[in-house]
């Protein structure tokens, strides 16, 4: 039995998953964890990261290096998205992941993966433990994973990353509190503008089902189904019709922080993001109801950390 550890370093989150070879090609989650970091702060503006960015990585990282040489990981990938891609001294950022991930296999170094890899290992996770049957809404699907930087769209055969995710507006557009309706239309246009070329490469009109991962989505499907607090085996698999799921996000986009802050499922690290993360979902829910028919939002757990945790045992 081979125990693999994935680190998915994001715009606005650091992510583990340790899981086991279960044999039949799949896994056995044994760990996975969640650290807000906002790598990402202000690189949107600056083009770099900002040091205090780069400090909270790496407390986080040295902690799962050593939750990881403690489960007896043999195997590791670590996989940087969005504001490593943008930032102007990543090398920083790699000599210290370099470091810190060598204590497990020598010579590991975070990578920066395209937006295209992002979006197939986001596929690959998300649709790992979907079937085609009507239980889970049928294939074909198509995933996007709202990230803090970035969204992906991606079907079997295409794939493409939008420059939009819940930070990247937020710190574009979105400065009230609550936004006013200057900043929501100038949010609205941008969302549009970049989104624009995602469903011109991806064929949605195929596709049957929308499945969506990470953290906008699971925590709009926590508020859906009235949560006390976060709850991952009752998130997975869930769905919200479009109008709960339109009626939610502006919730959200119109409600002072101190109320979001209270919300039970909100992690302290995406209430000052949630509502640009809402509004790129409102854009989603529409195009993919005008092209294709959906209705629904399929909401999945398993996402690109289980893409990248399956890429190492297959």
């Amino acid at each position: 039995m081979t125990r693999v550890g994935a680190v998915d370093c994001g715009t606005n989150s650091i992510r583990l998953l340790i899981a086991d070879e279960d044999g039949e090609g799949g896994l056995t989650e044994v760990l996975r964890d969640m650290v807000i970091v906002r790598l990402g702060q202000g690189v949107n503006a600056t083009g770099r990261f900002a040091p205090e960015a780069i400090e909270r990585t790496r407390i986080a990282l040295e902690r799962y290096v050593e939750t990881m040489r403690s489960a007896g990981v043999q195997r590791v990938r670590m996989v940087a998205t969005s504001a490593t891609r943008d930032a102007g001294n990543r090398d920083e950022f790699f000599a210290m992941t370099a470091e810190l991930l060598g204590r497990i296999v020598p010579g590991t170094v975070a990578e920066v993966i395209s937006g295209d890899e992002e979006a197939r290992l986001s596929f690959r996770g998300a649709v790992g433990d979907l079937s085609t049957s009507s239980r889970d809404g049928g294939g074909p699907f198509v995933v996007t994973d709202l990230g803090g930087g970035s969204t992906e769209i991606v079907m079997h055969d295409a794939a493409y990353s939008a420059d939009v995710g819940c930070v990247r507006l937020t710190e574009h557009a979105l400065n009230s509190d609550p936004p006013t309706d200057a900043e929501l239309a100038e949010a609205t246009s941008f969302v549009a503008e970049r989104l624009a070329p995602a469903f011109a490469a991806v064929p949605v009109s195929e596709a049957r089902t929308w499945v969506g991962v990470a953290g906008t989505l699971t925590t709009l499907s926590a508020l859906n189904l009235g949560l006390p607090e976060y709850d991952s085996e009752k998130i997975h698999r869930s769905r919200i019709p479009f109008s709960d799921l339109k009626r939610i996000c502006w919730e959200l986009i119109r409600m002072p922080r101190e109320q979001r802050a209270a919300l039970g499922p909100m992690h302290p690290g995406r209430v000052d993001v949630i509502g640009g993360g809402a509004l790129v979902t409102l854009a989603l829910a529409d195009e993919f109801a005008r092209r294709a028919g959906i209705d629904e939002l399929v909401v999945s757990e398993t996402d690109i950390l289980d893409g990248i945790a399956l890429g190492l045992v297959n």
